[in-house]
Formats: C-alpha cells, sequence, structure tokens
C-alpha cells in the first residue's frame, strides 16, 4: 500500500517521555564522544531520507556553521504542526519532546523508515544547548525553539528563514523541514566539533544507497561544498568499494521482494584475499551485521558448493568449499528495506539488525537469483567456484606450513624465538612486548626495560610487504615467523586470540623515513593478517624523541618540531645549551631509552585504531600493492602533505 500524503497529528502515536536522555545519553546515541555527536547529525539526516524513501523529498542539504552548530534541510511534506487534541500542542512540539513519538509506529506516514525506535530528533534535542525548528507548509514558514529538551520559544510563525545560506539555495515556496541544533557541551564534553570527512563519506555512503536522491554539504568554516547524486545505487558503491582493485567478473545485481522485505545485493569478486560485505537496512549502516548478512553468506556459499559438486570441480575427494573459502576475495554490497513498524535492531546506534525472519528471506533470494545467474553465465560461475577452490589449496598449502614452521619453533628455545627477551609475567592484560628496529636499539631496549612486564623482540632490517600476500608465503618469512611464534596466539584459522601472550604490542622504530617505513610494512602485516590485535586496541606506535636539548644540568626531551620550538622560546639565551637531533634509536643508551620511550609513567604511545575500515582498505592497498599507477596518482595528489625530514 502506498504511504500516504496525508501528515498529520492523527498519525503520531507517543510511548513515553524524555527525561532518561540527559541522563543516560551513552544509551540512546552510543557515546558522548565524536562518534557520538555525529551519530546525532546521523539522525536527523535519515529523518531527511526517511521523506525521501516515502517519495515526498529530492533534496536534503547539510549545512556546518562557523560555531559548529549544524542544520539539515529537506524539501519533504515538513512535520506536521496540527494540534494534538488529546496532549494539546502541537505535532511537532510532541514529536520532539517525547521519546517514542513520530509517524514510524502505528502511524501510516511511513512504510520504510531508517529512524526505528523514534528516539532520533527528541534525544538530539534533549542532548542540544539549542535546537531550532522551521516547517515550511502551505507557503508559510513556521518555527518552534527548545533548549536542552524544553520548549523556548513556542511555534509562531515567521516571515523567512533565519538560515543565510538557505536564502540563496532553497527554491522559493518549497515545503519541508530545516533543524538547527546546537551539541551541548554539558554532554560533549570532549569535542562539539564536526568532522567534514566523516559528514561527507556519510552523504557518499547515502547517496549511493539512495540513488536518484541529491545531497548537498556546505561547510561554511572553510566554505567549502560537496554534492552527490548517483543513478546506479548499490552498483555504484561496489564499483567505489572495488575501483583499486583487479575485479576478475562483472557485477552481479541480485534484486527481489519477498514478503514485503526489498532486498537488493551487489556483489564482485577481485583478485586479493580480503573480504568487504558493507550491509544496510532502510539506508543505515549495520555495521555490526545482522540477520540479512548472515543469510546472504548463507546463500552464497550454498549455491558455490552446489555448483562445484554439480560440475564435479573440486579435485580432491576431501576437500569441502567453507564460508571462508567463498569470501576470499568478495565484495558485496547488501541492502534491503523493510516496513519500520516491525524493524528491530540490536541497540538504538542500530548496528545490527535482529530480525530473524529476515535471514530465510535474504538466503532463498540469493540462493534462487544467484543458481538462475550462474545457469546464464557459467564463465562467470566458473571463475567464482575457481576462486573459492584456490582457497581450499591456499588454506592447505599454509597449515602444512604453519605446522612445519611451529614444529620447528618449538624445538628451538622452547617454542620462543631465540631473539625475544620475554617479560616475567604471564599475565597478558599487564604485558607488553616492544617490536624493535635492529640488534643495537634492541640492545638499549633489553638493558633499560622493566624486565617483570616488558619484553623486547629485535627484527633487524624491513619485513615483507604482506599486502595481497598468500598466507603460505607470509609464515615462510623468518621476520614475521617469530613475531607470530612470541604472539602465541598463530595465524590463519588455526588462531587463537585468547592465546595472545601480550595485550600491549609496541613498535619502536627510529624516527625517519626507514624507521616509518619498517612500522608500515609491520601494520600492513597485522592488518591484514592478525586483524583482532588492531579491532582490540591492542597495537601502538612508540614515540622516541626527536631532539635533546641540554642547558646546564637541565635536559629536555622533545618529540616534534613544533615542541622544540616552543621550548626554545623558553631558553635562557644568555646561557649555553646544545640540541642534539637523534637519528636513530641506537643513539640513546639504555637509561635514556627507558626515559623516554619505555617508561610507563613518562612515554608518549599512539594507539593503532581504525575508524574507517573501507578507508583503511582502500589506503593499505594503494600503498602497499604491486598496482603502481593508483600509488603513483596519490603520491602526486598528497605530496603538498608531506613533512620530509631532509
Amino acid at each position: 500500500m502506498a504511504p500516504s500524503q496525508e501528515y498529520t497529528g492523527q498519525q503520531i502515536v507517543v510511548l513515553e517521555g524524555l527525561e532518561p536522555v540527559r541522563k543516560r545519553p551513552a544509551m540512546y546515541i552510543g557515546s558522548t564522544d565524536t562518534h557520538g555527536l555525529h551519530h546525532c547529525l546521523t539522525e536527523i539526516i535519515d529523518n531527511c531520507i526517511d521523506e525521501a524513501l516515502a517519495g515526498f523529498a529530492k533534496n536534503i542539504w547539510v549545512i556546518i556553521h562557523p560555531d559548529n552548530s549544524a542544520t539539515v534541510s529537506d524539501d519533504g511534506r515538513g512535520i506536521p504542526i496540527d494540534i494534538m487534541p488529546k496532549y494539546k500542542k502541537p505535532a511537532v512540539e510532541v514529536i520532539m519532546t517525547t521519546l517514542h513519538s513520530g509517524g514510524k509506529f502505528e502511524g501510516s506516514a511511513y512504510k520504510v523508515s531508517g529512524g526505528l525506535h523514534g528516539v532520533g530528533a527528541a534525544c538530539v534535542n534533549a542532548l542540544s544547548s539549542l535546537y531550532q525548528i522551521e516547517i515550511r507548509r502551505d507557503n508559510k514558514i513556521n518555527f518552534i525553539e527548545f533548549s536542552r529538551g524544553n520548549l523556548k520559544t513556542k511555534l509562531t510563525e515567521i516571515k523567512d528563514t533565519k538560515i543565510d545560506r538557505l536564502k540563496t539555495i532553497l527554491p522559493p515556496q518549497v515545503s519541508g523541514t530545516t533543524v538547527t541544533f546546537y551539541p551541548d557541551p554539558q554532554i560533549f564534553k570532549e569535542t562539539q566539533e564536526f568532522d567534514s570527512k566523516v559528514i561527507i563519506k556519510s552523504l557518499k555512503d547515502r547517496a549511493y544507497l539512495t540513488s536518484k536522491i541529491y545531497f548537498h554539504f556546505y561547510d561554511e568554516r572553510n566554505n567549502s561544498q560537496h554534492h552527490y547524486y548517483f543513478e546506479g545505487g548499490i552498483l555504484s558503491l561496489l564499483r567505489e568499494l572495488n575501483k583499486n582493485k583487479v575485479v576478475i567478473h562483472q557485477p552481479i545485481l541480485l534484486k527481489r521482494n519477498e514478503e514485503d522485505v526489498d532486498v537488493e545485493i551487489a556483489l564482485q569478486y577481485n583478485d586479493s584475499f580480503q573480504e568487504n560485505t558493507p550491509s544496510f537496512v532502510n539506508i543505515i549502516n549495520t555495521h555490526e551485521g545482522g540477520t540479512h548478512l548472515t543469510g546472504f553468506k548463507i546463500g552464497l556459499t550454498k549455491v558455490i558448493k552446489d555448483y562445484a559438486v554439480k560440475k564435479e570441480l573440486l579435485k580432491a575427494k576431501d576437500d569441502t568449499i567453507t564460508g571462508d573459502d567463498v569470501r576470499e576475495g568478495l565484495t558485496a554490497v547488501v541492502s534491503i528495506k523493510m516496513g519500520s513498524k516491525n524493524l528491530q535492531f540490536e541497540g538504538q546506534t542500530k548496528g545490527k539488525l535482529g530480525n530473524s525472519e529476515v535471514q530465510p528471506i535474504v538466503n532463498k533470494i540469493v540462493k534462487e537469483e544467484l543458481e538462475i545467474y550462474f545457469e546464464e553465465h557459467p564463465d562467470v560461475a566458473k571463475t567464482i567456484v575457481s576462486k573459492s577452490i584456490l582457497a581450499i589449496q591456499i588454506r592447505k598449502a599454509a597449515r602444512a606450513a604453519k605446522d612445519a614452521i611451529m614444529r620447528k619453533g618449538a624445538f628451538e628455545s622452547l617454542g620462543l624465538p631465540g631473539k625475544l627477551a620475554d617479560c616475567q609475567s604471564r599475565d597478558p592484560a599487564e604485558s607488553e612486548i616492544y617490536i624493535v628496529e635492529g640488534d643495537s636499539a634492541g640492545g638499549s631496549a633489553k638493558q633499560g626495560r622493566d624486565r617483570k612486564f616488558q619484553a623486547i623482540l629485535p627484527l633487524w632490517g624491513k619485513a615483507l610487504n604482506t599486502e595481497g600476500m598468500r598466507i603460505d608465503k607470509v609464515v615462510g618469512s623468518d621476520k614475521l615467523k617469530d613475531l607470530i611464534i612470541a604472539l602465541g596466539m598463530g595465524i590463519g584459522e588455526t588462531m587463537n586470540f585468547e592465546k595472545l601472550r601480550y595485550h600491549r604490542i609496541i613498535l619502536m622504530s627510529d624516527a625517519d623515513v626507514d624507521g616509518s617505513h619498517i612500522a608500515t610494512l609491520l601494520l600492513t602485516f597485522m592488518y591484514r593478517h592478525l586483524p583482532n590485535l588492531i579491532e582490540s586496541g591492542y597495537v601502538y606506535i612508540a614515540m622516541p624523541p626527536l631532539f635533546k636539548i641540554k642547558q646546564g644540568k637541565e635536559v629536555k626531551y622533545v618529540y616534534t618540531e613544533e615542541e622544540k620550538e616552543e621550548y626554545m622560546k623558553k631558553v635562557d639565551t644568555s646561557k649555553s645549551y646544545d640540541v642534539q637531533r637523534y637519528k636513530g634509536l641506537g643513539e640513546m643508551n639504555p637509561q635514556q631509552l627507558w626515559d623516554t620511550t619505555m617508561n610507563p609513567t613518562t612515554r608518549v604511545l599512539k594507539r593503532v585504531t581504525v575508524n574507517d575500515a573501507l578507508k583503511a582498505d582502500e589506503v593499505f592497498r594503494v600503498l602497499m600493492s604491486e598496482d603502481v599507477p593508483p600509488r603513483k596518482k596519490f603520491i602526486q595528489t598528497h605530496a603538498h602533505l608531506a613533512k620530509l625530514d631532509i
């Protein structure tokens, strides 16, 4: 049934009050750091997208103002302003001051919606020091204003929008809703500053998933603007995800409606060994997956296994295609749209779909549609199945190589590498291992460390570049073999993360280009083959000082050029002083290395995290793969950002 054109207070349902939000904001927006801040913006944007999905909006504008307030506007129907008899208040006031109110429950205003619980707009209102709404309906503009969830200015008609930017870009007589909010510093104590990169990625993803809708982003802090519009939908997103990869067949699009669930899946294999399967429900990125993604994976594995058996493509009798084999080199976008009335996410931040009935629906569609596609495109089917069979061969070779290495390792030094100076503690939570460049620095680190909880593993020279490398080649490297054995949890399909021996893995290399390269090679290895280490926040980069400034008996270590310049302003220039530039860790004696880089009370460590997995995947592939042209283009584009130590 088509959504009703009528959108009035009769369609608003109220379930409970607003009071809990300010007391426990993390329950509603996930956190009160930068992620929670941007989640607030996303909630308002998704309300506009709901209007677009319902067929009533074509444009969405997002504006970040110099004072870090944010405006989101659409050209939809405009929030209802009529009086709701039960509450004797305008509908917009009820919506913005009451949790679980809106047109997405029993109301018929929205058939498909990304706003599940109806707390989005009300939550943002509660967590804003100022929250303003302009509603354009019937050639009139009405204005209402709140502060920290409380009504500040009653609904009143105004002559023109209060947003200067909208005066120049909004066509006259256009209906819709404009929301401006100021993040409350009492809630967002860490930061109230929006990150344009995060916003751009979010808008771009939504533009891919809502084809033929225009997204306009204006950042008034630096006078930049970005506009997104895609005709191709998820096929455009799939091509974007695979743009720097060697694909092995044309994209496959599976699309069908089953039991009022619209399923759309685009998939394509590339020559890598990594899986990339972003999933979405009603345009919301379900970054933790859910029943729709599980259904897709089950169906895909079943079809490929059945086809391999049917066509007698498996060589050995004991060869069995597993789900991991099927997903090596797979890029797939799984997007479903379903009625918002019974939609169930796990958590208010909507990270995982919980509807159990969705899994068999997606499974059935994938199985039936992909079987048809394989029959009609046997060359593509054989290419994909061959990719999975290759994964079996690699897995068997890797297991044999790893077993041989582990047997050899167990014979040498009771299973631990000879160069490893282990710590006394056997508690991983308090233990840390320094991966040190070279024997010289390794010797200083071994002498200067606290033996109780600090282990040292020197690695001489540069490690293998493991980007795109098969795991059997990886475990054959002496340097990486020592690291794998020292960590204790294994690698590949037999990896046991619970056996990890250290919860702080610290890369300590020289503060120069070669040192950065060594750290990058090790990070590439960990990101591609031991991703749990980074996901758990166990990987760090040590920050040795760049300069030692000595004046008389006073010694100061500084870690950046800027810090040196700032300190030099305070130095008494009537006394002689000496500035030493450290070129390598080996220049420091054990005591200096402890004081500057290893003492937990004085050292500086950078924790390695992945905020954007898709972007990280792209950067690693561009910079570390054997494909030169994309890397050359990247270097030319970003050369002006490089800080060279010449």
